[in-house]
């Protein structure tokens, strides 16, 4: 029996690579969403909204397929850190979470367009950091240049050390897709990684 398709609605190099383990076959659409935060919207409203949007940016384009939306922030207190975007905005970012804990909430959506079934969750994982000089933030800049990461965090890179310890159900998630979490919403459809191939 053919896979159903499976269409990832994102463009992260990070998101791909993760999916890219469960050795299903997906394409990749790119989801043109505002991801403007709300005045007053907690993070993880935020993360939930953003991931549903972008699948269901991409559902028209593609029926009869499933798909996979996802959105990450990292959380300082009440503040959302976001993608810093410049080299002095992740040194601003890296000295602000030095000695603290954040955390990374990843939205997950898995639209079935087959039957409009919407499956939502966020996934929290806490980062404990180091007490981070400034020249040991530079040199973490200079080789990861993580300024498309959300917190200028690159977990899967040299950001490991930055951290004194981690905190969470699903380590993928950091990365941007729990993985653990989104195998169970697969399998709800019908999609099992280890029957596929």
């Amino acid at each position: 029996m053919a896979q159903t398709p499976l269409v990832l609605a994102s463009t992260s190099p990070y998101r791909r690579m993760l999916l890219e383990r469960l050795g299903l076959r997906f394409s990749i659409a790119s989801a043109d969403i505002d991801e403007t935060r709300r005045p007053d919207e907690p993070a993880q409203v935020l993360v939930l909204r953003l991931a549903e949007a972008k699948a269901r940016a991409v559902a028209s384009l593609n029926p009869g397929a499933v798909i996979i939306g996802c959105d990450q922030v990292a959380c300082l207190d009440d503040a959302v850190l976001g993608k810093p975007g410049s080299r002095d905005n992740a040194i601003a970012q890296l000295e602000r979470v030095s000695g603290r804990s954040v955390l990374f909430q990843t939205g997950l959506c898995l639209l079935d367009t087959r039957d409009g079934r919407v499956q939502t969750l966020v996934e929290p994982f806490h980062v404990h950091f180091r007490v981070l000089a400034r020249a040991r933030i530079e040199r973490y800049l200079d080789r990861e240049r993580p300024y498309d990461c959300a917190g200028s965090l690159k977990s899967e890179g040299l950001g490991i050390a930055l951290f004194e310890r981690l905190e969470g159900d699903d380590p993928s998630a950091l990365i941007g897709l729990p993985l653990i979490r989104l195998i169970a919403l697969l399998e709800a459809v019908g999609i099992d990684p280890l029957e596929s191939g």
